[in-house]
């Protein structure tokens, strides 16, 4: 008798967990994006999820918050997400973390951002320390430098590179005041800045770029340009631009070339960080992950209507070449 108790007292241990992730009381996600929902980014999040047994309706909740956009949003929305005390937060992109972050230290915050370290999201990327991890979206210091790398590969003569950049976005500022001013002297060539807040504003800063003749440009990516895209693009072919973007959705929207990191696999990773969290692990546990894959995308219908030659080895490092 006590053998049979035993084994069903062990099949119940076993069986358990699994029991109660999918009849227990939901846990609840607080997902805060600074854009309009992007349906295919938010599903390869979900469907992260859904591959560890988070089903939403089921045993999830996600209580979603965009800020449209407007940065001035996301500190209240952050709050409003606190409020409601989810199991975890999650911030894709350095505003949104930086507006978590101090709404909550006791709430576990995944996030997607840009140096974490630096901008005091984590003590350390081995031992994060708080309620913070999550995924460098870029190893600090590397970003302009790798993308005009990029540039000058496709555009060997550039020597002067005009750079988009959003000042509301305290990484653009940080790239202005410390990275821009180092390329300068390190590459001798000349990065004049051009600034954009607002979509109608994108119109005034690549004509203020084009009046200034440069050979290139660089288009620092964020929230503001990301949903501006086509017509990002489409400015960069007005003025003859020859112009390189941080993600793959400008090169399949008209865009010459773009040079960063997978998103969708970021977004993947992410799900599995809020999955370990769910299941108990702590935030000051996980060690934040840095990029690991990167895509160089090109369209060579881009480079025909500007005029350009791209050089074969150059073609040769593409993930994509759009034709």
């Amino acid at each position: 008798m006590r053998r049979r108790e035993f084994i069903a007292g062990t099949a119940a241990l076993l069986v358990s967990p699994r029991r109660s992730l999918a009849q227990g009381t939901p846990r609840r996600v607080g997902y805060l994006d600074s854009a309009p929902l992007y349906l295919p980014n938010f599903k390869v999040w979900q469907d992260s999820m859904r591959d560890h047994g988070w089903i939403e309706g089921k045993n999830l909740i996600v209580e979603y918050r965009s800020a449209e956009n407007h940065a001035e949003r996301l500190a209240p929305l952050a709050n409003e997400l606190v409020a409601l005390k989810p199991d975890v937060l999650f911030g894709p992109g350095t505003p949104v973390a930086l507006a978590l972050k101090p709404a909550t230290a006791s709430i576990p915050i995944v996030a997607i951002a840009v140096d974490p370290v630096g901008l005091g999201l984590v003590q350390s990327l081995s031992h994060p320390g708080g309620n913070v991890t999550g995924l460098a979206s870029f190893v600090p210091g590397e970003i302009v430098g790798k993308t005009i790398e990029k540039l000058r590969q496709m555009v060997p003569t550039a020597s002067k590179i005009a750079i988009l950049v959003n000042p509301d976005n305290p990484m653009h500022r940080l790239h202005v005041v410390e990275d821009i001013p180092q390329l300068v002297q390190k590459l001798g060539v000349a990065l004049p800045i051009v600034e954009a807040t607002t979509a109608e504003e994108l119109d005034i800063a690549f004509a203020s770029a084009a009046a200034q003749q440069p050979d290139a440009i660089v288009v620092m990516g964020d929230a503001l340009m990301v949903n501006n895209v086509t017509r990002v693009t489409a400015l960069a072919a007005k003025h003859r631009l020859p112009a390189i973007y941080l993600f793959r959705l400008f090169a399949t929207n008209g865009g010459l070339v773009s040079y960063g990191p997978d998103i969708a696999n970021s977004l993947r990773r992410a799900g599995d960080y809020v999955d370990k969290i769910l299941k108990g692990t702590k935030p000051a546990d996980l060690p934040v992950e840095q990029p690991t894959k990167f895509e160089l995308v090109i369209n060579l219908k881009t480079a025909k209507a500007l005029g350009l030659t791209i050089p074969p080895s150059f073609l040769a490092l593409a993930d994509e070449v759009i034709e």
